[in-house]
């Protein structure tokens, strides 16, 4: 610890320094004369914990000196030293900011007592600035997620024969004992009507958590809002297109920033479905008619987005048979998995289980069965990653 210490006899000041320089993990400074005093606590030097006696020289003028230090190192911890007979008199000291206080006795045993006292209230002191700290954090993730769930579409339009559904969920965290921390992330879904005839669906996923995946899917996301107006009919020709514009963004150059993607568009008269995945996981058919929920084949997943520029996509293609279900999702709710587990996760075994029970419920009431399903699936733990997918079902 760097300790100031501004007392007002010469001897006690010298046993003083002596006692607390005998901690090897200690630099204790003494002075007596308040000009000096001040001039070591206007000095530039940052001291851990500054000890005064609260007699230097004078009681009133050491609630001067004390002033005045709490100016010069506001974040410093006073700790003031009084005899006895003057205890009364620390009070205003204390109500002007005094961490705390110790007595001098008069056979000057209090001096043994220094080095636990300083030693706690530094202790306290920077678990109280981590409290902050970490209670600002708090702050600028919730900030940072309210504003990444601010882009996401409020509104959903469904063409005439089809229901559609869409949600999001931020990954929590819950350590033993403490409330759960909700992180911000960089999932991000989308439902846009081209036309009558036409509409996109797509769920993309930001790699990391916080400010860089909310700024790279707010980058994609003005990027697609601005392609769209091309009306690019070939979802692979979309996606390298926004591929490229991405990887020209600064934000895609650091620290290995990529997006997967799932971009999807229905043709509504002709029942057709045209997909290109860019690293992202594959869509699931529930095909209520014949009974059957898989996973569509692709034969390129792609590469992700950010990765590189001039990469090519593919174009797939399908048609939704009557009575079916398709489901575009973010890794979240597969990835999900009980604390220490992580091996053992909710997985597309669970997303076709929730949707094989499910078949019979609305577009709404089975995405908040498989969220439901995939967060009890953690056993309280928490999903670690954020959460989002879109529910297609063609009448």
């Amino acid at each position: 610890m760097r300790i100031l210490v501004g007392w007002d006899d010469p001897s006690e000041a010298e046993l003083i320094t002596l006692y607390l320089n005998a901690s090897e993990e200690n630099d204790a400074v003494a002075v007596t004369e308040p000009v000096e005093f001040l001039a070591q606590a206007n000095s530039g030097q940052v001291w851990d914990v500054i000890l005064m006696a609260t007699d230097l020289p004078d009681i009133d003028g050491a609630f001067e000196i004390f002033h005045q230090i709490r100016q010069f190192q506001p974040e410093c911890p006073v700790v003031g030293a009084c005899q006895t007979e003057d205890v009364y008199r620390i009070v205003r000291f204390i109500t002007h900011g005094l961490r705390s206080y110790v007595l001098r006795d008069l056979d000057g045993d209090f001096v043994f007592l220094l080095q636990s006292t300083l030693e706690s209230i530094v202790q306290a002191v920077r678990a109280e600035r981590e409290q902050r700290i970490i209670e600002r954090m708090r702050e600028e993730i919730e900030s940072v997620r309210m504003f990444q769930e601010s882009i996401l579409p409020h509104e959903l339009w469904a063409p005439s024969g089809y229901d559609i559904s869409a949600c999001y969920e931020p990954s929590q965290i819950r350590e033993r004992g403490s409330q759960p921390v909700i992180l911000a992330g960089g999932d991000y879904y989308d439902v846009i009507q081209l036309d009558e005839q036409t509409l996109v669906l797509l769920v993309s996923d930001a790699s990391g958590h916080g400010m860089r995946a909310c700024m790279s899917i707010m980058t994609m996301q003005i990027l697609m809002r601005m392609l769209h107006s091309k009306l690019y009919r070939k979802t692979s020709t979309f996606v390298a297109q926004v591929n490229q514009r991405f990887c020209e963004q600064m934000v895609s150059q650091r620290d290995g920033s990529f997006i997967t993607l799932l971009y999807g568009v229905l043709n509504v008269d002709k029942h057709q479905f045209q997909w290109t995945s860019a690293g992202h996981p594959a869509p699931v058919l529930h095909d209520r008619t014949r009974g059957t929920i898989e996973p569509i084949a692709l034969t390129q997943f792609g590469v992700p987005l950010g990765v590189d520029g001039k990469v090519k996509y593919q174009t797939n293609k399908m048609t939704l048979p009557p009575g079916s279900r398709l489901l575009l999702y973010s890794d979240g709710l597969v990835e999900a998995f009980p604390e220490g587990e992580q091996s053992h996760q909710y997985g597309i075994e669970g997303v076709m289980k929730t949707l094989d029970r499910t078949g019979h419920l609305s577009v709404d009431a089975t995405l908040q069965s498989l969220l439901d399903d995939s967060h009890a699936f953690t056993q309280g733990a928490g999903r670690h990653d954020d959460t989002s997918a879109v529910l297609l079902e063609r009448r």
